[in-house]
This record gives C-alpha cells, structure tokens and sequence, in this order.
C-alpha cells in the first residue's frame, strides 16, 4: 500500500511539474507590456459565453456516461443512467489529481453503487478509449485536409521532432526500435504470465487482463449499434462546438471559424491528456496553432488560458456536486426501497 503510494505520488509531481514548467517556459518570454494587454484581453473576455460552453461540456459527459451503458448492455448490465453519469464526472475529477487514476475509480464506484464487477467494466473503458483514439486521429485527418498548407506541415514538424534521425530527415530506424521494444515487452509480459500463472498475483492479473478482454469483446455485441454511433459522433461535435463558440469569448478572436476549432479540438486534445489536468499543456498547444494563423503570442496565451479555466471549472465543479450527491441519493433511494419492500410484505 505505501509502495502505491510512493509511486502515485511521484506521478503526480511528474505530471504537475511538467505542467508549471510549460507554464513557465510560456511566460518567461513575456515583457511587462505583455502582461498589460493579457489583463486588459481577460478584463475584456465575455465570460457569459461560458454558460453555453458549460452547457455544451456537461452534455458531452452525459452522453458518454449513455454511451458507456451501450458499452455494458453485452455484459449484463444496466445501471441506472444517474450512477452513471456521477461516476464520469467524478473519475474526470480524479484524473485532475492523479492521471489515469479516475478509469479505475469510476469502475469501483459504480461497483459500489451498482451490481457490476468492475474488472469487467476495465474492459469497457479500454473499449472507450481506443474509439476515442479513432475519433481524434478522424480529427487529425480533417483538421489536416482542411488546411493542408497552414496545419499539415506543423503536425509534420511535431511527428519529425519525435522520430527525427541524424540531420532533418525520418528515422525509420527509431520508429523500428519502438515498435520492436513494444513487441519484446508483449512478448516477456506473455511468457511470465504462462510461466507463473501458479502464482497469486500472476492470477489476478490474468484475471484482470480477462475481465479487460471480456469487455473490449463486448463491442462486437453491441445491440444499439446506431445509437452508439450517434452519441460518440455527437460528444465529439460537442467538443468542437465548445472551441467554436468560445472563440466569441474574446474579440482577437471572434474571427475564427471551422478551420481553427478543427485545430484546437485535434491538437488540443494531446495537451489535456500529457500533463495534470492539461495544465501548461493545453495553454501552450492553442498558444502554438493561433501564431499558425498569425495571432500574437499574447492572444494565444490568453485564449488558451480562457479555453482551460472553462473546461476545467466544469470538471471541479460538475465533479464535486456528483461527488457530495452519489453517496446521498444511492442512500434514500435504497431507505425508500427497503421501505417500500416493508410496506409489500
């Protein structure tokens, strides 16, 4: 247990510390008169545009907890939509402190609070997470094909930097590497599980990876295919919408249009997922792709900074709330079936 504990500690101060140190690599660069426009830019920001960007976000979350109970359907469940969506908020919540960690803590509380197993519903989360990753590559490739000559040659740039191999051009030999190290991992990780599957936590772990298996197989069974489809098109235009709309918030760029919300969503995206919350990040990220289209750093770092307070308050606060009310109404409503069940007999 304090072994976990050490190690959740160090992977928040990695991430946390990743973050502040974008956060200052952004503002280290930033002269006085900077600072001055930056204050006169947030003094200026329509802040009620926040309402509708609100709207739109905790839309998007309540969708996804509808979509996530598709998810369950081929494994027996059906838990009522309200645990749902508070296990979402709340496991968004958790994910501001310690990454990854609210995937794991929204498949106990619904376990708690619902007749579910929760190694199963690992396997829905991964299932979830891999068809996000298709929605955002989709994201990419629009993005990309819109603007081909302004955004196509920076994500060039970016995958060059990651791959890059001596002089300018792509290392083929480094993309080999990876893909060989994650074969060799596959691998080993297979033989100790063969090997040592006498041994007890060689067992739970096999057993978790069948529990993971077992819900990646239940996209096959989806029944509500279409809506399925329906509710994941539609969280992902309510993630583009809330970038669209909130480029009204600030008159540098109340300009923008389709183009560049295609580039905050998709570029974006990675930024709220590297760091603690997408803190740094995220704010560096938009800082980058507006001074693609010829906005001052000022303005990218300010609308960036909007962009993530707006998302960021809706997880505290949306989570939170969840969090005081899951426990309290799971109470009166099992207090008014016991009370219920008393009365029938």
């Amino acid at each position: 247990m304090l072994k976990k504990r050490i190690i959740l500690a160090v992977q928040f101060l990695f991430f946390l510390g990743l973050g502040l140190f974008l956060v200052w690599w952004m503002a280290r660069g930033i002269d006085d008169k900077g600072w001055a426009q930056i204050k006169v830019s947030l003094q200026q920001a329509n802040y009620w545009l926040f309402v509708p960007v609100f709207a739109m976000l905790l839309l998007s979350h309540y969708v996804r907890a509808l979509r996530w109970k598709i998810l369950m359907e081929p494994l027996g469940y059906k838990p009522g939509t309200f645990n749902v969506f508070n296990a979402v908020m709340i496991g968004y919540l958790a994910n501001l402190a310690f990454p990854r960690l609210g995937e794991v803590l929204k498949c106990t509380l619904l376990a708690r609070y619902e007749k579910v197993a929760p190694d199963k519903l690992v396997g829905t989360i991964v299932a979830e997470r891999a068809i996000d990753l298709v929605c955002l590559i989709t994201a990419f490739v629009i993005t990309i094909l819109l603007q081909i000559d302004t955004v196509g040659s920076y994500a060039l740039d970016m995958l060059q930097s990651i791959f890059k191999g001596k002089g300018d051009g792509f290392s083929w030999l480094r993309l080999g590497m990876v893909l060989g190290i994650a074969a060799s991992f596959i691998l080993i990780a297979y033989w100790i599980l063969s090997r040592f599957a006498h041994i007890r936590i060689i067992e739970r772990i096999k057993n978790v990876i069948k529990g993971i298996w077992h819900g990646l197989n239940s996209v096959r069974f989806i029944k509500q295919r279409r809506l399925f489809l329906v509710h994941t098109v539609l969280i992902w235009t309510l993630y583009f919408m809330s970038s669209r709309v909130g480029f009204y918030a600030m008159e540098e760029v109340s300009h923008l249009g389709t183009r560049e919300a295609f580039s905050i969503l998709s570029f974006g995206s990675i930024g709220m997922i590297a760091t603690q919350g997408g803190i740094g990040a995220y704010q560096f990220i938009v800082q980058e792709i507006l001074m693609l289209y010829g906005l001052s750093q000022i303005t990218g770092f300010t609308f960036g900074w909007i962009l993530w307070i707006a998302q960021t308050l809706v997880i505290l606060l949306g989570g939170l709330i969840c969090f005081i009310l899951l426990p309290v109404l799971n109470r009166k409503r099992n207090e008014s079936n016991q009370t219920h069940s008393a009365e029938n007999t």
